[in-house]
């Protein structure tokens, strides 16, 4: 962190040197490291509601066969709460899998996506959601590598 030259007179007319720690706060300096990386309880809340709802929804209630065949496997903030990354899987081994056909068909539909986590949250903003598309083929998870649909 760089002081403007104000700051760093005012420092220097207190002590004698400026070290790394001036101007931190020891409150943040002191407290124990494990309240700092804790993971967010509401987040992680979030994102159980986030991934049941569009599970249901993806299950019978968009009327297409290959959305109906997506199950969400994992929903994660990214990078907070305000924009989630949703991890779909593509189940149905039968028929054939087309990635750009389903991820057209997604984006089509992230709108009333969205709207349904709106209205099964309490939140009052929904947040923006972000997909990638797994194939029922892909051992290496090559789909998690290319970034997936927005």
């Amino acid at each position: 962190m760089s002081l403007d030259k104000r700051t760093r007179e005012q420092m220097l007319a207190h002590c004698d040197a400026i070290h790394e720690d001036d101007g931190v706060d020891p409150r943040e300096s002191f407290k124990l490291r494990s309240h700092r990386d804790k993971p967010d309880r509401k987040a992680q809340q979030l994102c159980r509601q986030v991934a049941e709802t569009i599970d249901q929804i993806l299950a019978g209630e968009l009327g297409d066969a290959a959305l109906n065949a997506l199950r969400v496997t994992s929903v994660v903030p990214a990078p907070d709460a305000s924009r989630m990354l949703v991890t779909l899987v593509a189940t149905g081994r039968d028929m054939p899998f087309d990635r750009a056909a389903v991820e057209q068909k997604l984006v089509a539909v992230t709108g009333l996506l969205r709207s349904a986590v709106a209205a099964a949250i309490t939140r009052r903003k929904a947040p923006n959601l972000s997909f990638v598309i797994i194939g029922p083929h892909d051992d290496d998870l090559t789909a998690l590598a290319n970034g997936g649909v927005q």
